[in-house]
This record gives C-alpha cells, sequence and structure tokens, in this order.
C-alpha cells in the first residue's frame, strides 16, 4: 500500500509517494516544468488561478502513478501541504469567485495594522491573533472593501489546501491549524475568532467545517477520480500549511526544536508551549500540526520574504551561473567579501521588520576592486545574516534553541550560507533528505497519533550530514555587525 503527497508551492506542485510501512520515498516530481505563474497586476500583488494548481496537481498525480508504476486501487491514503496564508473565495458551486490572494501579496498590510491599533496588541496577544498583519482575514476585509460584489457572492472562504481538498472530495472543509494561520482562530476560546471576524465585518457562515488535521477529512469523488486517475474512496488524512508541515518532515514536534527552510523566501520555525508570546508583531503564533487543547504546542514562525530570490536575482542578471559555480567563486572571497554588503529584503514587505518593504541594496561596492564572487559572497552571507537577526527575534518568545533542521535543498547546500548561520547562532544545523511533499505523504498514515515513532523513523532514514559552529567566529561577528548597522541605517529612514 502507498500514501500520495501533494505540496501545494506558488512555484510549483511536488508529488511524492511513499510505502505505506516504512515510509520509503518510491518517486517524487513536480508541475509544471517551470515555475507557475504569479500576477501582479498592481505592485506589492500577487495571485494566482486555483484552477490552475488543481490542472497541475491532476496532471502530477496521472505521471506520478504511470511513471511508478503502481495499482491505483493500493494508495490508501493523501496527505496536502499547501502555501500558507493566501486566500480562495468560492460560490455555492464551489467555483473561485477571483484568484487566489496569496501569501506573498502585501495589499492588506495596512488593514492589519489598523486592526492591531484598534483592536490593542494586548487583546491580540491574549488571544494569540498576532498582529492580524497581511494574513488570510485581512485579505478578506480586503474584498469586502474592494470588491463587495465578489464577498456578496462568497458562500465559503479557504486556504488553498482547503481547495485541493475540496477538489478531491467535494467538501469544504479547514482546520483549526489552517484557521490559526489565517489569523482566524482565538486559542483563548478555543474557537473561530469571532473578536476578529465582526471587527472586520466578516459572516462567520463564510468559514467551512472543520476537520481534525489527522483523520478522514473526505475521500476522492467522482470528478476526481476522472480528473486524477484516482479510484474512488481513498482518504484525504492530513492537510497542513507548508512550513508547519515542513516542521512535521523535519521531526519537529517538540519545544526548543526548529525548522529552517531557505528557499525562494526563508523561514525559521520553532516550536514552543508558550501561550503568552511576548512578540507579536515580527512573528507569528500558529498551531503546530500536534496541537491539542490538553497539549498546546505552538508553531512560532518567523519569515524573511527576501531570501532564495535574491540569489536566483543575481544568477539571471550576473551571467546566468549555476548555482555550483556561484558557490564556487564565493568560496574564493573571505569573509564579509571584502566590505560589500547585501541588504537582501526585495520581496515585499517584510513583516520581521514591522512589515516595512526596504528593498535590497547592495552597499560598498568598488568597480575597481570587486566582481560578481564578491556579489555572490556577499548575497548569501546577507541572506545567512538576515536569518541570524530573525532568530534573535524569535527566541523572544521561544526561548533557547535546542536543535534546528533543515532540508537538503536550496541555501542550505551552501557551506557559506549554512556555516554563517551555524557559527554566529553557535548551533549546529543537522540537514535531512526529505521535502514537504514525502513529509505529506508519511503525514498521511499518521492517524494513531504516535508522533514518537514517526520522529524516530525520520532521524534514521533521513538525516544527510551536520553544520557545526566554526571555532574561529570573529571574522563572522564582524561581518554581522557590519550588515546590521546599515540595516538599521536603512530601517531609519523607512
Amino acid at each position: 500500500m502507498y500514501h500520495l503527497g501533494i505540496d501545494l508551492g506558488s512555484s510549483s506542485v511536488k508529488i511524492a509517494l511513499v510505502d505505506a510501512e516504512s515510509g520509503k520515498k518510491i518517486i517524487s516530481l513536480h508541475e509544471p516544468p517551470n515555475e507557475m505563474e504569479i500576477l501582479a497586476i498592481n505592485p506589492d500583488w500577487a495571485e494566482q488561478d486555483p484552477n490552475m494548481w488543481w490542472m497541475h496537481v491532476c496532471n502530477a498525480i496521472k505521471r506520478v502513478t504511470v511513471e511508478a508504476k503502481v495499482n491505483l486501487s493500493e494508495i490508501k491514503n493523501i496527505g496536502i501541504s499547501y502555501q500558507m496564508h493566501g486566500l480562495v473565495v468560492v460560490d455555492e458551486k464551489g467555483d473561485p469567485l477571483r484568484n487566489s490572494i496569496i501569501w506573498c501579496d502585501s495589499r492588506a498590510v495596512e488593514i492589519g495594522r489598523q486592526a492591531l491599533k484598534d483592536l490593542g496588541e494586548a487583546f491580540c496577544g491574549k488571544h494569540m491573533l498576532n498582529a492580524p498583519g497581511n494574513f488570510t482575514a485581512s485579505k478578506l476585509k480586503w474584498v469586502i472593501d474592494n470588491e463587495p460584489d465578489i464577498y456578496k457572492n462568497t458562500y465559503k472562504f479557504m486556504l488553498p489546501g482547503d481547495f485541493i481538498a475540496y477538489k478531491l472530495t467535494g467538501k469544504m472543509a479547514t482546520t483549526k491549524n489552517g484557521l490559526s494561520e489565517g489569523i482566524l482562530w482565538d486559542y483563548k476560546q478555543d474557537d473561530v475568532a469571532t473578536g476578529l471576524l465582526d471587527y472586520y465585518g466578516i459572516n462567520k457562515d463564510l468559514v467551512p467545517e472543520i476537520v481534525e488535521n489527522f483523520a478522514n477529512q473526505g475521500t476522492v469523488n467522482a470528478q476526481a477520480s476522472k480528473d486524477t486517475g484516482l479510484p474512488l474512496g481513498v482518504q484525504v488524512t492530513y492537510r497542513s500549511g507548508d512550513q508547519p508541515n515542513n516542521a512535521l518532515s523535519l521531526n519537529i514536534f517538540n519545544p526548543g526544536e526548529v525548522a529552517a527552510t531557505g528557499g525562494t523566501s526563508g523561514v525559521v520555525y520553532a516550536v514552543s508551549n508558550n501561550l503568552e508570546p511576548q512578540e507579536i508583531s515580527k512573528v507569528n503564533h500558529f498551531a503546530h500540526v500536534n496541537y491539542t487543547n490538553s497539549e498546546p504546542v505552538i508553531g512560532t514562525l518567523l519569515n524573511i520574504n527576501g531570501a532564495g530570490i535574491q540569489y536566483r536575482w543575481l544568477r539571471n542578471n550576473c551571467g546566468n551561473d549555476s548555482y555550483e559555480t556561484m558557490n564556487s567563486k564565493a568560496s574564493e572571497v573571505a569573509v564579509g567579501a571584502n566590505g560589500v554588503v547585501i541588504i537582501p529584503f526585495g520581496n515585499g514587505a517584510e513583516r520581521m521588520l514591522e512589515n516595512k518593504n526596504v528593498g535590497t541594496h547592495i552597499l560598498n561596492l568598488n568597480l575597481n576592486l570587486h566582481n560578481n564572487a564578491h556579489l555572490y559572497r556577499a548575497a548569501l552571507e546577507g541572506i545567512a545574516f538576515s536569518f541570524v537577526y530573525g532568530v534573535d527575534i524569535l527566541k523572544k518568545d521561544t526561548g533557547e534553541l535546542k536543535v534546528i533542521r533543515a532540508g537538503n535543498d536550496n541555501l542550505f547546500r551552501s557551506e557559506i550560507f549554512s556555516n554563517t548561520v551555524a557559527t554566529l547562532i553557535n548551533q549546529d544545523i543537522e540537514i535531512y533528505n526529505t521535502t514537504g511533499a514525502v513529509g505529506a505523504a508519511r503525514a498521511a498514515g499518521l492517524t494513531d497519533g504516535d508522533f514518537e515513532k514517526f520522529g524516530e523513523n525520520i532521524t534514521k532514514n533521513d538525516h544527510v550530514m551536520t553544520y557545526k559552529p566554526l571555532p574561529d567566529k570573529a571574522e563572522y561577528e564582524a561581518a554581522y555587525a557590519t550588515w546590521k548597522k546599515e540595516l538599521e541605517m536603512i530601517l531609519k529612514h523607512k
């Protein structure tokens, strides 16, 4: 028997198939071959067509079942991971009424900022609503204010993963974990955040049915079977936002454990049991995948929009070197990039910088001295420094970190990046060979709640290597101090 995992990102849909008994990966792939389109018709907007997601999900599932040469009747459960904080609004037929306003869209920043001011930090902190910011609830308020006809015809709103689950099962549902990531869950009341809904004028009836995180959430219906090739009756048994799911994939379930991601954006996601956060405007607090009322496990997420996208921009605009060539050139430059500093925040508003949009800054460039190798080194260091800067903020709510784990992809493949982070935060970084799609597939079988056994299998099977802090920290600390000084000068003028 097999479990199928779906990981809906903003660049592609990843699909994985794992053995139901051992968790061993059978196959994984992504669709489309290139990146999915993100529409940005106005500055700081970012939208995608939910039906485009579904088309790529269907194509990827068909490819998996053909290329893996598996009997479709042996696929038992489906797990779903998805890009967080997005908004999908549908009519009674389940058809999207507009493009999804996705995670990196910044149009609702001011709406969330005003909500925090009006509701008060004390109220938001007490109910763990974070600062409402640019999340799903605030995006829906933007629809109310700017597209009243669309809101009038809205039957339910969903998160991106809820829409994929609906297309598979015909059931409109969500989870408290998902609602918490949209700032729609009140931890104090253990219910939908009616205080925020009332403030925004959102009808509570628009909230889908709430289902458990690890349970039968619906079964593949006739239309989905026709679209995907999956047999009728396959169960959807798990769904989660991509960052909590990434943490699950890396065996992050206990206080002090941290999952890190260095893709287009960067994420540091720390688990704690702190229900009284001190920092609600720079980091975000969500119900982790193993959250229960009796054992409330909180995932505290720090997001860095301008991370890998900075390195990719340099690749595309500095001769299109491969990442391996870029890393090799960067390694020939000393720590500190001979004075070049790159502030990498060029991908929209940065929540950890109080939702300021500071842009990318390349500083201290000497045209007679520096070349693209210095830019590559400065970019890797600048992104790493932004992680270190964020970890200092994160610790205010989570306390000291015990272990950091990351996937063996993207920025963490760079020794410069990983060594810089490990050295400055004085913490080992364990690298694991896993993906969100594989994690979602494995989690589809986690209906017995045995997280300890689940995690032991990950540690045993997926660990690749560990980056340890370097003994000589002086050069790294000096370079970070220079970078931080430049950042703080920029922030003073924003």
